[in-house]
């Protein structure tokens, strides 16, 4: 091996040491659920003492895990550990929201449990919800692992920026994309496929709203695209599947589009590559 790709590859290496994996950073998000649920901890907790003192070590790992990123230096007077647990409590009572509309919103569910234990959506939006309060405490680097960490179980990528209402109701959700300025009202459920992003944009307007807003009551179908930041999805509406919108659309809409061939189309032998696809709005 040359000399020069042995230093940049030790460079490379040198960059932050003591950063945690990003196999530790997932191990503790599964301890974190398993503080909160029995399917995803190695251990039953039989008083309350037992409970107190695992919470207590969640807290102290937190804290390691915050410390041991250079760039976190700036947060150890802020005491992030213990505003995060501070706010563990309200975590699983949202969760418990999002379980219900899970349950609500998806006739094969047969329990709770069921959905802990073996639904994708709740573990992306469980990933997310405990990502986005280490995000708001200006946490570096473990937020976007620990949803990436659910992408890869789940095949569903929300951006811990992102900011999503109570009663979240994903259902399969494999291909779905929910970028960072987006923001999602109460009470809306998303199938699979479906990609809330932005346009084209330039790396200067990053801080800026690049994605869209989609507000109470709404449901999309799969494969469903809603791009922009001005994009405003208004409550109460349903989004079909196979849409593309990059415009705003009144509430209580429905969208959804039809295939259209002419007579004369319909005799080629190739009309099934002629299709129009024709995009239907009108207020429910």
């Amino acid at each position: 091996m040359r000399k020069e790709f042995l230093d940049k590859l030790l460079r490379e290496h040198q960059i932050c040491p003591t950063c945690p994996s990003k196999q530790e950073v997932g191990d503790f998000f599964v301890k974190l659920l398993g503080a909160l649920y029995l399917d995803y901890s190695d251990q039953k907790f039989n008083s309350l003492e037992a409970i107190d003192v695992n919470l207590r070590q969640l807290k102290l790992d937190l804290d390691i895990l915050i410390r041991r990123n250079p760039a976190n230096f700036k947060l150890i007077a802020n005491n992030v550990s213990e505003k995060f647990f501070n706010n563990f409590e309200a975590i699983y009572d949202t969760l418990d929201k999002d379980i219900e509309a899970i349950y609500n919103g998806d006739p094969a569910a047969q329990s709770r449990r069921e959905i802990i234990r073996s639904y994708p959506g709740f573990y992306a939006v469980a990933a997310y919800r405990i990502a986005h309060l280490l995000h708001k405490l200006d946490v570096e680097d473990l937020p976007r692992i620990i949803t990436e960490h659910a992408h890869s179980q789940t095949g569903i990528d929300i951006h811990p920026a992102a900011r999503i209402g109570e009663y979240f109701c994903i259902d399969h959700g494999t291909g779905m994309v929910i970028g960072a300025t987006t923001d999602i009202g109460k009470n809306v459920k998303i199938y699979q496929g479906v990609t809330l992003g932005a346009l084209s944009v330039q790396k200067k307007d990053a801080d800026n709203k690049r994605h869209p807003t989609i507000e109470d009551g709404v449901v999309i179908y799969a494969g469903a695209t809603i791009l922009g930041g001005n994009t405003v999805i208004g409550a109460d509406s349903t989004i079909g599947g196979n849409v593309w919108i990059t415009k705003s659309v009144a509430p209580n809409t429905k969208v959804y589009y039809q295939a259209r061939m002419s007579s004369e189309e319909s005799k080629s032998e190739d009309c099934q590559e002629s299709d129009v696809q024709v995009f239907r709005e009108f207020s429910k």
